[in-house]
C-alpha cells in the first residue's frame, strides 16, 4: 500500500484526510501531515484522529533524505492555488508523486479525466467529456458541466457550479456557491467571489463578485 503525506493541517487538509478515510483503508497509508505553521487547535484536531504531525516542509524533505520518512506520495490540502503550486513543485523536485483522491460518492459521466494531485470531495458531480488539470480542488457538492476544461491548481469551493463548455484557466478560485454560466472562460489567477454569477468572460488576474459578477 503506498504511503501518503498530506500537506496542510488546516480545515481543507483535514477534509482531505476524510476523503482518504472514505476511499478505504486498503488504498493509502497516511504517514502524517506537514505544515509550516499549524495552530495549536489544528495540532489538537490531528491528534484526536491519531494522525502524526511531521513538522515543516523543510523537515519532511530532510527526513526523506535521512531515510526516516519513506512516503512515496503526497497531496496538498492548501486552498490557495499559488501556494499549492509552490509546494507541489518542491515535492515533485524531491521525487514524491502526487496522489489523486476522489471520494466514492462522486459521480462521473463518460470521458472524464482527473489530473494528478487533484482532490474531488464528497457529492461532486462531473458530467461528460470533462478535463481536470493537476492539483485541482473540487470541494463538497461542486458541479461541473459537459465539455468543460479546468486548468492546473484550480479551486472550486463548496456548492460552486461550473456550467458546460467552460474554461477555467490555471490558478482560478471559485468561491462558495459561485456560478460560471455556459461557454465562458475565467482567466488565469482570477477569483470568482462567493455566490457570484459570472455572465461574461473574466480576464486574467482579477476579482469579480456579485450578480452579475463584475
Amino acid at each position: 500500500m503506498p504511503e501518503l503525506v498530506v500537506v496542510g493541517a488546516g480545515g481543507f487538509g483535514r477534509e482531505v484526510l476524510d476523503v482518504v478515510d472514505a476511499i478505504g483503508p486498503d488504498s493509502w497509508q497516511v504517514v502524517g501531515v506537514v505544515d509550516d505553521g499549524p495552530t495549536e487547535k489544528n495540532l489538537e484536531l490531528l491528534a484526536r484522529r491519531d494522525v502524526a504531525y511531521l513538522g515543516t516542509l523543510e523537515s519532511l524533505l530532510a527526513q526523506r533524505d535521512a531515510g526516516s520518512v519513506t512516503a512515496s506520495h503526497y497531496v496538498v490540502g492548501i486552498g490557495s492555488p499559488a501556494v499549492r503550486r509552490a509546494v507541489a513543485e518542491r515535492l515533485d523536485a524531491a521525487g514524491l508523486q502526487p496522489a489523486t483522491l476522489v471520494h466514492p460518492t462522486v459521480t462521473t459521466g463518460f470521458d472524464v479525466t482527473v489530473g494528478p494531485g487533484s482532490v474531488v470531495c464528497a457529492g461532486v458531480r462531473l458530467t461528460t467529456n470533462i478535463r481536470l488539470g493537476r492539483h485541482v480542488h473540487l470541494n463538497l457538492n461542486t458541479t461541473v458541466g459537459h465539455d468543460t476544461v479546468i486548468g492546473d491548481y484550480v479551486s472550486a469551493n463548496p456548492l460552486a457550479s461550473i456550467s458546460g463548455d467552460c474554461v477555467l484557466e490555471d490558478e482560478v478560485l471559485v468561491g462558495v456557491a459561485g456560478v460560471v454560466l455556459n461557454g465562458l472562460t475565467v482567466g488565469r489567477g482570477s477569483v470568482v467571489g462567493g455566490s457570484a454569477c459570472v455572465v461574461k468572460d473574466v480576464p486574467p488576474g482579477v476579482v469579480v463578485k456579485g450578480i452579475p459578477a463584475r
